[in-house]
């Protein structure tokens, strides 16, 4: 037992004891009395009495229990940390001890921020008909504060409805009052710091960058056209002798590939050793693709060779080779193919509505599919003027110097091709900006929990970011998650402020209100 609940019945005690020993030796009137006092004076000495003797005692002793907390109801509205701490949970969660956050019902008073209008009043009192304790509906609603004047009300479901006065709507809603403090000029919106939080709401500075959409293609390596060369006869003749080289083989220039016999070079050679100097015969030789060197050696022997030696016009890797000793090789018969892989070219098809942002002379990085640890640096240097109606895309020529020949024919390769300037312009992320088909809106962050929607124009996007062109400038704050809900909450505001609140005692009347 307490010490004040002893106390409280010793008194009690002393009390009904001295009304007992008053009843037995008083005038016959006093039974009545005494009966009085026991039934009202002594139950209310034992109520009050902890309460008034409670400053007797030692703190922390003798005081009379709080009351047990009403039991919550309602459904879960969100979860908190179990200790208290400001972390809160749509879903069920668990600490990194183990233990579970707490259910927070509908009933319970827990609230981030000041109570919103029309909810000043305290959680006891709600439900209670203010009429009876002297106040009006607007006064009940009024923000203890009380400096702040209401201009009008405005309609709970946000219908282009307002009213000078209180008043329901059919439903039986109140109507939410707007105060002076609240209807800034403009179309800056005043959120509450406890609804920034609740919301989610993040913003960030805007600033300068380079904004760049790089467009990723698939290619394929490929030769120079102009580093092919392919060895042939301009006439009849047949394969003497083949060197030793096969295909792959890297050869140089002037080296020796294949000895041929041909009818028609040697008649022509015998012509230019019966007679010297005659340009004629000397002119035939060279229209034959007999070369020089093979020419002069004639005219310094008078001699006419057998087979005529066709040696290689360049530096560069035997690509094909179709020459065999004792055939038969009519004119124009491909007897070797050389190319030079020194520098190859790479063939990307660009898709149709990525080709207005490729331009010549825009940076190239490409990675081969055998070795995409390594990067090759390059420039496009050709758009082919036409689209494949197939595949609806163009393709693009980017040149890539091979010095070691990583490059070969027919690869495969990733190519990525850096669209956009490389100048850093005014950007903002992505999701800060709100698109609505026609025209792209922001919400810059004014601080104290005040947002202004403003109109801007965009540019390009890549890496995350979108350009602006007009609407906002470098250190700026903008609003990148929960800009919807605030978006929402300005164009309701707009569409308000656009009607006319009642100003005279007729419109208060057809409003509902009393003047």
């Amino acid at each position: 037992m307490s010490r004040s609940a002893w106390l409280a019945g010793t008194l009690a005690a002393l009390a009904a004891g001295g009304v007992g020993y008053v009843a037995g030796h008083g005038p016959p009137a006093v039974p009545a009395f005494v009966e009085r006092v026991r039934s009202e004076l002594v139950p209310a000495l034992v109520e009050r009495a902890p309460a008034q003797f409670a400053h007797w005692l030692p703190a922390g002793t003798g005081r009379a229990a709080s009351p047990a907390p009403a039991k919550a109801t309602g459904p879960v509205v969100y979860y908190q940390n179990p200790d208290g701490k400001p972390v809160y949970s749509a879903s069920l969660m668990v600490t990194e001890d183990g233990r579970e956050f707490r259910a927070v019902r509908a009933s319970e008073d827990v609230r981030f921020d000041d109570p919103d209008e029309g909810e000043a009043m305290p959680a006891d009192m709600a439900g209670h008909d203010m009429s009876k304790h002297g106040m009006t509906q607007g006064e009940a609603a009024k923000p203890a504060g009380g400096d702040r004047r209401v201009l009008y009300y405005r309609n709970p479901m946000g219908l282009p409805d307002t009213s000078p006065v209180p008043k329901k709507d059919s439903m039986g809603m109140d109507y939410i009052p707007v105060y002076s403090g609240e209807d800034e000029g403009g179309n800056v919106v005043t959120v509450s710091p406890g609804k920034v939080q609740r919301t989610g709401v993040r913003t960030e500075t805007v600033d300068r960058r380079v904004v760049a959409q790089p467009v990723r293609v698939p290619g394929t390596v490929a030769l120079d056209e102009r580093r092919v060369t392919v060895i042939a006869t301009r006439s009849d003749a047949y394969v003497d002798h083949v060197e030793n080289v096969t295909t792959g083989d890297r050869v140089r220039k002037g080296q020796a590939l294949v000895h041929v016999y041909s009818p028609e070079i040697n008649a022509a050679a015998a012509q230019l050793i019966a007679n010297p100097g005659f340009d004629g015969a000397r002119r035939r030789l060279q229209n034959l693709n007999v070369s020089e060197a093979v020419i002069d050696e004639m005219e310094r022997t008078r001699k006419v060779p057998m087979a005529i030696t066709w040696s290689s016009p360049r530096d560069g890797l035997v690509l094909q080779r179709t020459a065999i000793e004792g055939m038969k090789a009519a004119a124009g018969d491909t007897l070797f193919r050389i190319g030079d892989i020194s520098t190859m070219w790479v063939l990307a098809d660009v898709p149709e509505r990525d080709l207005a942002s490729v331009h010549v002379g825009q940076l190239v990085t490409v990675r081969l599919r055998s070795s995409p640890a390594r990067a090759f640096a390059g420039k496009v240097s050709v758009i082919y003027p036409q689209v494949n109606p197939d595949t609806r895309a163009t393709r693009v020529r980017i040149e890539l110097p091979n010095p070691d020949g990583a490059l070969l024919p027919d690869m495969y390769a990733d190519v990525e091709i850096a669209t956009g300037d490389a100048k850093p312009v005014v950007a903002v992320p992505d999701d800060a900006v709100i698109d609505t088909g026609e025209r792209q809106v922001v919400l810059l962050d004014r601080g104290e929990g005040r947002f202004e929607p403003r109109a801007v124009k965009v540019g390009v996007r890549g890496e995350g970011y979108t350009e602006i062109r007009d609407g906002v400038a470098v250190g700026d704050r903008v609003v990148t998650a929960a800009n919807f809900l605030i978006d929402a909450e300005s164009n309701l505001k707009a569409a308000l402020q656009s009607l006319a609140a009642p100003k005279d005692d007729r419109q208060a009347l057809s409003a509902g209100g009393t003047p």
